[in-house]
């Protein structure tokens, strides 16, 4: 999808200098992959402790 936006030129060199992105492209996608990533963390982390999942790692992992 083509889209026209308005971004600091500075930021985005920046970004594609840190990302190691050599496409202006390349480094948006990269950028929204991670916002989105990084939210979905987010909402899980309100479950942190109040889920009981009454697992046995130990036969998960196959030690008996």
């Amino acid at each position: 999808m083509r889209t026209t936006l308005e971004l600091p030129e500075n930021l985005l060199a920046e970004a594609m200098k840190a990302t190691h992105t050599e496409t202006k492209t390349a480094v948006i996608v990269l950028a929204l992959q991670e916002l989105v990533r990084k939210t979905k963390i987010s909402a899980l982390k309100k479950y942190q402790g109040k889920v009981d999942l009454e697992v046995d790692l130990d036969k998960l992992r196959d030690r008996h």
